[in-house]
């Protein structure tokens, strides 16, 4: 560690170094002032054994300046004094520290620092004569925890516009920082400041260190090219900052005033607002495995901004795990999108969720907006187990109870013509079986309801015409041949569909026989009961075990819970 020098013999005692600057041979140190107990900053200047003294011209020209300077903006020149190892400036000290040290700082935080170096600018430029920096960088700007700025080190200004000093082996200036006219040694002028303050803000707008601007600026032309680096920023400020560091001075603002004027009115940060037409959307499917889809819109209604999203289901505790990119049951079409007015195609595969369940996910849009996320609520509900779903078909049943029935009062009241209703019946019957299963099982089913009706009739003893016992016939047949079709797609085997197609048509012949002798007699009543009962217990068991099935189904499949 470097041994503090004693200035005591000089008024000032050293507290600690606060920089050092190899290139310039100029150290900083934090002091007191031993006459009033404050507190000031000492810059040191060392040069060496064969130095031309041209440092101590800077050095001059610094205090010249300084002392001619009252703004709240600079530290206040105080003394300077002839160490025996170096020439010593004494100023104002500010707890501060320069803007080239790491630290971010929000948008309207940027618009404000450049307004305080506009506003010092400013009070130079308006002074008679003018004053002109030259070296404005993040290295010559303090800011304080509040965000208040200094602008220091004048080392390199001069006063006064117009034509600079001859040509020498030193540029005064920092490369990245100086405007083409100084790096050329021509005219300067009130616009010359105001490239650097640019470079600057560049620098502070886009995150990087002074030795990275020169990445930016072309060779060619000494253009700096960043809007593409930056596009949070507002479009207007972007052009504002385009115009602090053009090349040409005609092209810049003439003056930190003009410059102050049009930063003012302007926001630096513009963010796109997010509109979604749903922030909720519910989905409700009708069949096992259905795909379903919606639609939302997403816009955005903020000038010269420009959207930017990407959707990601948020993560959750049942799902297997996924990617971003790559969720197992929902998924979002197009999954990124720039663009102000967009609609999104929200996709959700329910083949891989449990039936007859409610199931709730958020989906996340991720944006270029504040705040960045936006959230949307899914709720799905899926469709109903086989037990509700694929329900026996208790209507068709009772239709076709009620019409054996109505075959028999028929048959019983008009007349008799047994061959003609049995055999009508049997063609209508097994052409609407014919629909639902195969051939050699539909024939068996309709001769059987044939058969059925035909002993109704000879039970019955009456007569009827060709034309009721075709009606009844069709009828009867045709609704046989639909509760067959409906119990295959139901998953029963055909012998259990025999099985209730006798029991139905047995108690249809008993419901028909009531209507004619009487309900309560004894047989009527057992026959009722000895048809209705089977009937019912084989319902009943069927479906259990269709329900049974689709959750052994669900065990194997692996679905997702809820």
């Amino acid at each position: 560690m470097n041994q503090l020098p004693d200035f005591e013999s000089y008024g000032y005692k050293i507290i600690a170094e606060l920089g050092k600057n190899h290139q310039t041979g100029r150290t900083t140190y934090q002091a007191i002032n031993l006459k009033n107990q404050t507190t000031v900053v000492i810059k040191q200047f060392r040069f060496g054994y064969n130095s031309d003294w041209s440092g101590n011209k800077a050095i001059a020209r610094e205090i010249e300046v300084l002392k001619g300077l009252n703004h709240p903006g600079i530290p206040n020149y105080l003394d300077s004094f002839d160490a025996e190892n170096g020439l010593c400036l004494v100023q104002q000290y500010k707890k501060a520290t320069p803007l080239s040290l790491p630290r971010s700082f929000e948008a309207e935080e940027i618009k404000n620092i450049a307004i305080q170096l506009l506003e010092i600018l400013s009070y130079l430029q308006n002074l008679d004569p003018v004053v002109i920096h030259r070296d404005i960088k993040p290295e010559n700007i303090l800011i304080n925890e509040q965000l208040k700025v200094y602008l220091v080190d004048f080392g390199f200004a001069r006063i006064g516009e117009g034509e600079l000093f001859a040509m020498s082996s030193v540029i005064a200036g920092t490369p990245g920082f100086m405007p083409p006219e100084q790096l050329l040694n021509r005219t300067l002028t009130k616009a010359s400041d105001l490239y650097g303050l640019g470079a600057t803000l560049i620098c502070l707008t886009k995150g990087i260190n002074s030795r990275e601007i020169g990445d930016l600026i072309d060779s060619n032309n000494f253009t700096i090219s960043f809007r593409h680096l930056v596009p949070q920023i507002n479009l207007r400020f972007i052009e504002w900052l385009e115009k602090m560091v053009q090349p040409y001075l005609k092209n810049r603002f003439n003056s930190a005033d003009a410059a102050l004027a049009a930063l003012k009115p302007l926001y630096v940060l513009s963010i796109p607002e997010v509109k979604i037409s749903d922030s909720i959307i519910d989905l409700e499917a009708e069949e096992i495995g259905e795909i379903l889809i919606e639609k939302i819109r997403v816009s955005n209604s903020i000038n010269d901004t420009i959207l930017e999203g990407k959707w990601e289901v948020e993560p959750h505790h049942n799902d297997p795990p996924h990617t971003p990119d790559d969720h197992a049951w929902i998924s979002v079409e197009p999954a990124q999108f720039m663009s102000n007015k967009i609609e999104c195609e929200i996709r959700v595969d329910t083949s891989k969720l449990m039936a007859d369940e409610i199931y709730e996910r958020q989906l996340k849009l991720f944006s270029n907006s504040y705040p960045e996320t936006y959230n949307i609520t899914i709720n799905v509900q899926t469709a109903p187990t086989p037990k509700e779903k694929q329900e026996m078909p208790y209507g068709d049943l009772v239709m076709f109870v009620l019409i054996f029935a109505a075959v028999v009062m028929s048959v019983a009241e008009l007349g008799k013509l047994a061959v003609a209703i049995a055999i009508t019946i049997a063609v209508s019957g097994t052409i609407a079986a014919t629909m639902a299963i195969d051939r050699a099982t539909s024939v068996a089913m309709g001769l059987l309801v044939s058969g059925i009706l035909t002993a109704t009739i000879a039970l019955t003893g009456s007569l009827a015409g060709v034309e009721a016992g075709a009606v009844t016939g069709v009828v009867a047949g045709s609704l046989a041949g639909i509760v067959v079709k409906n119990f295959v797609e139901r998953g029963l085997n055909q012998t259990v569909i025999a099985t209730l197609l006798l029991l139905s048509a047995g108690l249809g012949v008993n419901l028909g026989l009531g209507f004619k002798i009487g309900f309560t007699h004894l047989l009527i009543m057992l026959g009722i009961a000895g048809t209705s009962v089977p009937l019912g217990v084989i319902l009943t068991l069927e479906q259990r075990k269709l329900r049974n099935k689709y959750r052994l189904w669900e065990q194997k499949q692996n679905l997702i819970k809820p």
